[in-house]
């Protein structure tokens, strides 16, 4: 492989660890859908959004090819998950239309794009509000997805299903690529890293 190939299988490795973590998004909300029970109210929605967010900034943590610190962007997810799911869930009085889901997803998707773009690296200055302006929009996207493909919504889960979940997680990849291109040396591979690089 040259050298310009290998520089171009480095975002798409990167893309494809990132969106395999999709999985923490259902399994977060399976988690504390387990402890919190339907979110028909405020308690219900911090401490069952708290928990998932846990897993989900766990998973995107260990996913991001160390473009991302553990211990900052872990507990900024879970406090972006658990404001975010409150206000939400609340400003649409805990209904589950798809207007009602769309609209919680988007207030969901602002608090936890802003409490995660306050995560990224400093460096990149102005350039972390790209990720917290598009969080709203896939969150929305997420619910409305999961909607469509006629989920039982009306049980009150925490976090949308598994399709708007690849979704949500394959774009934000794309977003967290073009934001934090992986470097050499963090591309995530199997070769030992004593293994030489043809040129």
């Amino acid at each position: 492989m040259t050298h310009t190939q290998t520089s171009r299988a480095i975002p798409i490795r990167a893309w494809l660890l990132w969106t395999s973590g999709f999985l923490a998004l259902p399994v977060g909300g399976y988690a504390g859908t387990i402890v919190s029970g339907r979110i028909d109210d405020r308690l219900s929605a911090v401490i069952g959004g708290a928990i998932a967010g846990l897993i989900i900034g766990a998973g995107q943590a260990l996913t991001s090819s160390h473009r991302v610190r553990p211990a900052i962007w872990v507990p900024t997810t879970v406090l972006g998950m658990s404001a975010g799911l409150a206000l939400g869930a609340a400003a649409v009085g805990y209904r589950t239309g798809l207007p009602d889901l769309a609209l919680m997803g988007a207030l969901n998707g602002l608090v936890l794009g802003v409490a995660q773009a306050l995560a990224l690296p400093q460096q990149l200055g102005r350039r972390r509000w790209i990720w917290a302006a598009a969080m709203p929009a896939l969150w929305s996207l997420g619910w409305t997805v999961t909607t469509l493909a006629k989920i039982a919504v009306d049980q009150q889960f925490i976090i949308f299903g598994a399709s708007g979940a690849v979704l949500v997680t394959a774009a934000t990849g794309l977003i967290l690529n073009r934001l934090l291109p992986v470097a050499p040396s963090n591309q995530p591979t199997i070769t030992p890293t004593t293994a030489k690089v043809p040129s």
